[in-house]
């Protein structure tokens, strides 16, 4: 019955997945990149100052600081796929994939600019005051009741998306890779991690953000040293990489059957995964930010497609291809990463960092993806019952922990793809409201 439903899943992946479902991603970025005209990359520099806290106000509507929304949003997408999904996307589209990954970055960076600013536009209240966001109110409240079939759509998609099956099987993985447990004790770390995440996660959304706004810096600074550790190394190498990553770009000879259509839709689903952008998670967070500027919360928004893709991605892409891991390995995912990091890196060092990245990544993404449950359970209730998903998520942390890496990958992919449909449709629907209130608030700062 489970093989069933197994190859059930796969086959609905592969077929939602293809170029339908491209058009609207990467069409979509591209009109919000065009219809923009790249004005708000002009304004990265301002977005920093955001970030930093300089337009900070306690008093404003909200429940997370700039910098907390930010690191929690990346806490949700910094994780798991950064360090075993990019693996997985050179196993099945090879080098030329992680040059798909970067274009759709860039879109993504356009595509979040949008749908995070309309996420504070068109953002709620609940009665017991909490903030209530995400492209389900942006549908509701932006393009009206009468849409509302298309919100519920996005929230029941959501419910599925944002269970952790990925992070917790590749998590599971690498405890069982490093420690050299048998495949029998899975079960026993789902439960440990149930009860580890339920601490934070039962905490709500401002525990997860204080969490998050600790964990974050500290994963990334961790991260950063590692591979530029292996790169160092392997230095000779590198610019090698670039080329192999521009030239396969076009040819997909490492594709599957070198299929350039593979690779290019391998590249968009794995970077799609990693940034989010256009999924409509990222909304649900940035939107719970204090500010009265919904362009502000825009601006901040973009920059976690450049830190998550075009900065994190990257490195992991270059360490694992200048290893040559890649190339006479079976290895996929995590497994793939850790190979890569043993073979440079002096014995044991691989496995002692790669396991403790692997736990601050997936316990950082664990917290905030339960969030975007909750808020996905409370439209479609009432938000005051949205709080019992987590039990759910809780019981789902350990199903994760026993399945497959391929269900685990597919069901993610299903679910992401069908909350992109109404995320990117209403976002196109209201680019316009978008666009009206950056030029306003646009000619404000530049008077000053």
């Amino acid at each position: 019955m489970f093989e069933i439903v197994e190859k059930s899943i796969a086959q609905f992946s592969s077929w939602i997945w293809d170029w339908p479902l491209l058009v609207l991603l990467i069409g979509g970025g591209v009109f919000f990149l065009l219809y923009s005209r790249f004005t708000p990359f002009l304004y990265f520099g301002h977005a920093i100052q955001i970030l930093r806290g300089k337009y900070d106000n306690e008093e404003a509507p909200g429940q997370l600081s700039h910098f907390q929304a930010l690191s929690s949003a990346i806490a949700a997408t910094v994780g798991m796929g950064n360090i075993s999904g990019v693996a997985v996307a050179l196993v099945m589209g090879g080098p030329g994939a992680i040059f798909w990954m970067w274009i759709s970055a860039v879109i993504g960076m356009a595509t979040k600019f949008y749908t995070c600013t309309l996420a504070i536009m068109y953002r709620s209240e609940s009665k017991e005051g909490t903030t209530l966001s995400g492209p389900m109110y942006v549908i509701v409240e932006g393009l009206g009741k009468g849409w509302k079939p298309l919100a519920v759509f996005f929230a029941i998609a959501g419910l599925i998306g944002t269970l952790p099956a990925f992070t917790v099987n590749q998590l599971t993985q690498t405890l069982v890779d490093v420690l050299d447990w048998s495949d029998g004790t899975k079960l026993y770390i789902g439960i440990v991690l149930a009860v580890i995440a339920s601490f934070v996660i039962l905490g709500g959304i401002k525990r997860i953000g204080l969490v998050a706004s600790k964990l974050v810096p500290f994963m990334v600074v961790l991260y950063f040293i590692t591979v530029f550790t292996i790169l160092i190394l392997q230095i000779d190498k590198v610019p090698e990489m670039f080329m192999l990553i521009f030239s396969d770009a076009f040819s997909g000879e490492a594709a599957a059957g070198g299929a350039l259509g593979y690779l290019i839709k391998t590249g968009v689903k794995r970077a799609a995964f990693s940034n989010e952008a256009g999924i409509g998670t990222a909304p649900m967070m940035h939107g719970t930010a204090k500010t009265n500027e919904p362009i502000r919360e825009g601006l901040v928004a973009m920059i976690g497609p450049a830190i998550d893709t075009l900065l994190v991605c990257t490195l992991t892409a270059l360490a694992i291809l200048s290893t040559g891991v890649w190339r006479h390995s079976d290895d996929n995912g995590i497994s793939l990463t850790l190979a890569a990091f043993n073979s440079v890196l002096p014995y044991g060092i691989g496995d002692i960092v790669v396991i403790t990245m692997v736990l601050v990544f997936a316990f950082s993404t664990l917290f905030s993806f339960s969030y975007y449950g909750v808020t996905c359970l409370g439209f479609l209730t009432k938000p005051k019952f949205g709080k019992y998903y987590n039990y759910i998520y809780i019981l789902s942390i350990v199903v994760a922990a026993v399945v497959k890496i391929d269900f685990a990958i597919n069901l993610i992919d299903s679910a992401f793809a069908l909350m992109a449909i109404p995320t990117v449709i209403s976002g196109l629907l209201l680019s316009k409201k978008v666009n009206d209130k950056a030029k306003t608030y646009f000619e404000k700062i530049t008077s000053k």
